[in-house]
């Protein structure tokens, strides 16, 4: 962990400097907001996130305790105690309310809302029933209220109705509402004695947020802890584009349950990725089970998390599984200074424990140089030469307890291909260990790369660790491998994403291209297209499709055959049809004039047997030689439309090796969804087959991400299955297309 109060670590970043020039914050003020355009996209969605003024509800200078209680044993008792003295502590003026109370804990008190002396920045509600006294606060001009009943979309539909109740009483009201179903971690005693970049915290469970509290007795600052519960009002999201905007925040770190508004979230995101702040989450649901049970407690959906997961990536939010993997790479992210090389050295006294560490590193993609053999001899003036010093350096353990350990480290940090140093400690060797774990630090403090220690001691009571370590505001000190590890990549994954983000909403369509209005004469309300239908929906984005012609004879058949020229594929289309290979309804390599009349009589059989209605038969000029993928647009239920590719054909769906982007994106991003294919390889060309055409694939992706964009409320789903990518320079063909109409 990255020690406490003996400096202030400042980011590398544009909003560091922003802020130190005086730059003021963009956008007008509106009502319990700042929002910096009120742009939309094609879809009429906004384009960039609204920023809640919240200074006030962190805040207050006068604070309404409304359900306040002085009798002891009662609940409202401690909350209304911890309140008091929260509001001391931040300078904040509390009113108890009570119809029934003359006073509370020696203050006088109001018997309702409308004979509080003065406006009321912050109201908490200790009561079962929140939504009368909403109004009432809409009548005092209340500004931010919270509410701690349970009852409501956690508990299910009867709850979920009276959750729907409370937000529209809020909506109405103007006032901004945290809750239901929150706690008092907003109000807890943060540390004011830490300095350095701070940790904001958001979660919807207030326990899950625990560890990362306590890391304040490790020395790292907390700002402000955020406990949003159901939602009725303010999410995740707004709070995330507050503490994007908060100076001394360096780093965010968030609980998640279950998401709102997911495009809220992704505008959210997007102002932290451009003011270069990073997000840390939790993000439950990766399993059924998982997202059953965060439906219960917050009542709000978990998402499809193939979906969420690449929305994550797509706006660089660092995904984490465990609460202790969220406290140290928060940490590390927070605190640590932007890197100079990507390249780490794993240090250590033995080689076994080098190696191990070296491997698990390279596992998780951590790129780990090879020193040059000028910086090898320089190690070997202090380390015999016996032990190897390429990378990892095992130093053997005797130079550590002398003037050569320093020496190495140093020497190891001056290497310009080194950004990351990790020394692994297994376990506590004084007097040897105390002697490295300060030259660690003393070396930390007079470079700008980042030394990491991980101090694995079971029971981390030892002064080289409670005292030297924690004591560094330069070294970042864990306790497993596994989390610093996970957390350096993060680190780097981070910079180098910061350092070439651009954001998507900057350029996405505002106004309809001409090919939306072709595209909606196709389109048929509430039902499926025919091939047909669908391939003429492609071809209004300019989506290229084979030669082909609808046929009603077998005689009309004969005739396109020749003019699409042979060998033709025959497919029967008909807005019904959803599998046609399976029913036997499409014919290859057809060559002759006899095939194509059997073949023509042969599919209207089978259709009129199987009971399928037909517009026509399908002649389509024969595509081969080119690797098969597939694309798509489907609608999710947080984020609405998503675009699919991957590899098609008929094992699409046994393979399952798809990568799912958010709309909006750009090229970069349609290209790193190719990356992540498992079988990227087959593109790259394989077994003397030549590459595929990148650059059209790429093309289509963004081809149907407008559809995506323009047609997201009429396209229910496409399916373009197979795509053809042709070899490079050749192009990308859909074979095959199915849509369906919102």
């Amino acid at each position: 962990m990255l020690g406490s109060t003996h400096g202030t670590l400042t980011t590398d970043s544009r909003r560091a400097r922003v802020i130190a020039c005086g730059e003021q914050r963009p956008g007008p003020a509106v009502h319990g907001r700042t929002a910096d355009t009120d742009e939309q996209d094609v879809s009429g969605r906004p384009l960039y996130a609204d920023v809640p003024d919240l200074d006030r509800f962190f805040r207050p200078g006068s604070v309404a305790v409304i359900g306040a209680s002085d009798t002891e044993g009662r609940p409202n008792t401690g909350i209304t105690r911890q309140l008091l003295d929260w509001a001391e502590r931040v300078g904040a003026r509390v009113h108890p309310v009570h119809p029934t109370r003359p006073s509370v804990f020696g203050i006088p008190c109001a018997a309702s809302v409308a004979d509080l002396p003065e406006e009321i920045d912050l109201a908490v509600l200790l009561v079962a029933d929140p939504l009368p006294v909403i109004e009432e606060l809409t009548e005092a001009k209340v500004r931010f209220a919270v509410v701690f009943a349970s009852g409501f979309a956690e508990t299910g539909e009867e709850g979920a109705a009276a959750q729907v109740r409370l937000a529209a009483a809020v909506r109405r009201s103007g006032l901004r509402l945290l809750g239901p179903n929150t706690n008092l971690n907003a109000f807890e005693r943060f540390r004011d004695d830490l300095e350095g970049p701070a940790i904001a915290l958001i979660t919807q469970s207030g326990h899950q947020g625990r560890p990362v509290f306590a890391a304040q007795e490790l020395g790292i600052r907390l700002s402000h802890w955020a406990p949003t519960g159901n939602e009725a009002d303010l999410e995740t999201a707004d709070f995330i584009s507050y503490f994007a905007e908060r100076p001394e925040v360096g780093a965010i770190a968030c609980y998640v349950e279950g998401l709102k508004d997911g495009r809220a979230f992704l505008l959210a995101a997007d102002r932290a990725a451009r003011r270069e702040v990073p997000v840390v989450a939790v993000k439950v649901g990766r399993t059924a089970a998982g997202a059953r049970t965060a439906a219960s407690h917050t009542g709000k959906l978990t998402g499809a998390d193939d979906v969420i997961d690449a929305a994550l990536r797509q706006y660089g939010v660092i995904r984490v599984d465990g609460l202790d993997e969220l406290q140290d790479t928060a940490a590390l992210l927070a605190r640590a200074r932007a890197p100079r090389a990507d390249g780490v050295v794993v240090y250590s006294i033995s080689g076994g424990t080098g190696a191990h560490v070296a491997d698990l590193a390279s596992g998780l993609g951590l790129k780990l140089p090879v020193l040059s053999e000028a910086r090898q001899a320089e190690l070997h003036q202090w380390i015999p030469e016996y032990l190897s010093v390429a990378n990892p350096v095992d130093n053997g353990g005797h130079p550590v307890g002398d003037w050569r350990g320093r020496k190495i480290i140093d020497a190891i940090l001056a290497d310009p291909a080194v950004g990351v140093l990790i020394c692994p400690v297994t376990g506590p060797f004084p007097p040897l260990s105390d002697r490295l774990v300060r030259d660690l630090v003393d070396a930390a403090e007079a470079s700008d790369k980042l030394v990491c220690v991980v101090w694995g001691s079971p029971v981390g009571t030892e002064p080289a660790y409670r005292e030297v370590l924690l004591g560094s505001s330069r070294v970042a000190t864990f306790r497993t491998v596994g989390n610093c590890l996970g957390a350096v990549r993060a680190y780097l994954d981070h910079h180098r994403f910061v350092r070439s983000y651009h954001s998507p909403f900057d350029e996405a369509p505002r106004t309809p291209s001409p090919s939306y209005r072709k595209a909606l004469a196709l389109m048929r309300p509430g039902q499926q297209l025919s091939e047909h239908a669908a391939k003429q929906l492609l071809r209004a984005y300019g989506i290229r499709v084979p030669r082909e012609q609808l046929v009603t004879s077998a005689a009309a058949a004969v005739r396109a055959a020749g003019l699409v020229g042979y060998p033709v594929v025959m497919k029967a289309s008909g807005a019904q049809i959803a599998h046609k290979t399976e029913l036997g309804l499409v014919k290859v390599g057809l060559t002759s004039a006899s095939q194509v009349r059997d073949a023509y009589r042969e599919l209207t059989d089978i259709a009129r047997y199987e009971g399928v209605a037909l517009d026509g038969i399908l002649v389509c000029q024969m595509v081969e030689r080119g690797v098969e993928m597939v694309a798509g647009v489907t609608h999710d239920a947080l984020f609405g439309p998503t675009v699919t590719v991957g590899l098609g054909g008929v094992l699409v769906e046994v393979l399952h090796d798809t990568a799912v982007r958010v709309p909006p994106f750009g090229e970069e991003q349609a290209r790193d969804m190719l990356a992540e294919l498992r079988g990227r390889a087959l593109l790259d060309g394989v077994r003397g087959r030549p590459p595929a055409d990148l650059e059209a694939l790429a093309e289509v992706i963004l081809r149907v991400q407008r559809m995506a964009l323009e047609l997201g409320d009429h396209l229910a789903e496409l399916d373009i299955n197979p795509l053809m990518v042709l070899p490079e320079g050749q192009g990308a063909v859909a074979l095959d297309a199915l849509a369906v109409c919102r």
